[in-house]
């Protein structure tokens, strides 16, 4: 349980000019926060509603009107100013009631309404977890917000036969009954083209979808194959951020036994099939039960190659499961600090690379898997979650299945130190150059797809959870933020790194992470509280500054910056040691 006796306070007086990553760091945040202003003020208009032709479907959807707030949720907690909590609130209130207003005309999922309680209808978790991106990190904003509260329980009720609407979840076989599935309960036939690609549309002269479809014949083409979507999917692991959302915000143990009690399935589920994921459940539980005993089977699943791309002619090969569904064990291993869970997955990359062959001489790698076995053979090893495992596991032969050795990765290890102010200047840039295309954008909002602004959005935090959280980027996958550290201003009593206050994180191992704070206000002392984890879920044992170290036996730490001063800080901490929460220190 989280610690509830007196903080313990670490004081920093020895002065340092601040570093220029310093600089470019406060700068970024300022920058893109501005940046947000002038994106909304464009895109958004008086009611938070988006201004583009709202539409259903894979290709253009409510997903991805939601996907124009990325990352605003994350930049606020990084330590941005109120404005951008508030244009979010505004715009996904608005995006709640826009697409709740919209109406597909010949999709019937869709007939009464694209979105039903302020969920969607019934799609897959490939897009609702990017829809969802940047609410479900909302609790690290604003936990005690009551919307948010009471959206997260309804949420997770979906999944967990709360609603008589939604009965999306099969207690007894341990399922989520479709790969479709939402606020109107899982999809039990086979998905047409049109459930995917939406209601008749001009496209030619008037859009430019963003899969390059040229017409709606195409835009239906590219789903002809979308069809096996019943029975259970990876992909529905996404839903367990929902009910993980919910325990870390109120403590109900039914949440945390419904992650559980999902995941260890899917986990049994990988075993029995050979330590591979399978990617078709069917209804009665057994492995590939809805594809005719291809485990592999599915939508987005192992042996998902479309045959024919209409825009290109050429095959593609989208096994999308493999790039997301390895949060979700995450999750599980976040509500227990059990690494076994994330070790399913590490265990499954080696399983698919012994199938590896010589092929003209050159070791090749397969992808997928197929009625004729494994294929889509490549020099690159099987890789797919490779850099989360390693961040999870900090065992240094997962890094070997990598082209490369991400710059963060080799800056931690001391071997790339130019890459802080590198990373930063290029996100700097990108801000201008974005910001120059929105004033430039000569688009109507009905010649505006919901994904046309989604390029020009300004806010990218990759570089920033990196550097100053020491963590991975959150992207637009729909689950939880995974740090070493995070930061409150308890002066404003609010989450994120206090003004004028810079972090960088530069070594991590299993029991320490090294953190240098500065405090680039020349004239004003700042007090930052440094917590362990997202979710507080790591315990900060003791910090050393210098010659001295204080023991803590917290899962947070308060910092005392005086003007112009800042130091390194060395943390020892028990990872995984605590259960979840979004409370904030002083709760």
């Amino acid at each position: 349980m989280r610690t509830t006796s007196r903080d313990v306070v670490i004081s920093i007086d020895t002065p340092m000019v601040p570093p220029y990553w310093a600089v470019l760091e406060r700068a970024l945040l300022r920058a893109q926060s501005d940046a947000c202003r002038i994106f909304f003020d464009r895109y958004f208009d008086e009611r938070g509603y988006l201004k583009c032709v709202p539409r259903w479907g894979g290709d253009d959807g409510p997903d991805d009107a939601a996907e124009n707030l990325l990352n605003w949720t994350m930049l606020y907690a990084l330590g941005a100013p109120d404005i951008v909590l508030e244009l979010y609130k505004k715009g996904w209130e608005g995006h709640l009631r826009q697409y709740t207003e919209a109406r597909t005309v010949e999709v019937p999922l869709g007939r009464d309404g694209m979105y039903y309680k302020e969920f969607p209808t019934c799609f897959d978790w490939f897009h609702h977890g990017e829809g969802l991106s940047a609410f479900v990190l909302q609790g690290l904003c604003d936990p005690d917000d009551p919307g948010f509260v009471r959206r997260t329980r309804r949420y997770a009720g979906f999944y967990m036969n709360e609603d008589p609407q939604a009965p999306n979840y099969d207690p007894q076989h341990r399922i989520i009954r479709s790969m479709f599935n939402g606020s109107r309960g899982p999809l039990l036939r086979k998905a047409t083209p049109q459930d995917w690609a939406g209601d008749p549309i001009e496209i030619e002269g008037r859009f430019k979808p963003g899969h390059r479809e040229r017409n709606y014949q195409e835009m239906l083409q590219h789903f002809e194959e979308y069809t096996d979507i019943v029975g259970d999917h990876p992909l529905n692991l996404g839903a367990t951020t929902l009910a993980f959302n919910a325990y870390a915000l109120t403590g109900e143990e039914k949440y945390r036994t419904w992650v559980l009690e999902y995941v260890d399935a899917w986990v049994e589920r990988t075993e029995a099939n050979g330590g591979i994921i399978p990617t078709n459940i069917g209804l009665d539980g057994t492995i590939g039960g809805a594809c005719e005993g291809r485990w592999w089977g599915g939508v987005y699943g192992w042996g998902f190659t479309v045959k024919v791309v209409p825009y290109t002619g050429e095959v593609a090969h989208r096994a999308a499961f493999k790039e997301r569904c390895h949060y979700g064990f995450a999750n599980a291993m976040l509500l227990t600090g059990d690494l076994r869970y994330v070790e399913v997955w590490r265990r499954m990359l080696d399983r698919v690379n012994e199938h590896a062959r010589v092929i003209d001489g050159q070791t090749m790698y397969p992808h997928m898997y197929g009625d004729q076995g494994w294929y889509h053979f490549t020099p690159e090893p099987f890789n797919a979650g490779a850099l989360e495992l390693y961040y999870w596991t900090l065992k240094r032969d997962v890094l070997e299945l990598l082209p490369s050795k991400p710059r963060w990765i080799a800056f931690l290890d001391g071997e790339d130190p130019t890459h802080p102010v590198e990373a930063l200047q290029r996100d700097l840039e990108s801000v201008r150059r974005k910001v120059e295309a929105i004033r430039q954008d000569p688009r109507t909002p009905d010649t505006t797809m919901s994904d046309d602004p989604n390029p020009l959005n300004p806010v990218t935090v990759a570089t920033l959870n990196q550097l100053m959280l020491g963590g991975l980027p959150t992207g637009r996958t729909g689950y939880p933020l995974h740090c070493r550290l995070r930061y409150f201003d308890p002066v404003r009593r609010r989450a994120g790194i206090p003004e004028d206050v810079a972090a960088l994180v530069d070594r991590m191992t299993a029991e320490e992470v090294a953190v240098t704070l500065v405090n680039c206000n020349q004239t004003e002392p700042r007090t930052v509280i440094v917590q362990g984890g997202a979710y507080a879920e790591h315990q900060i044992e003791a910090v050393t500054l210098g010659e001295h170290t204080t023991p803590v036996g917290h899962s947070y730490v308060t910092v005392r910056l005086a003007p112009g001063t800042g130091a390194r800080l060395t943390i020892a901490m028990r990872r995984y040691a605590n259960r979840p929460t979004f409370a904030f220190p002083w709760a």
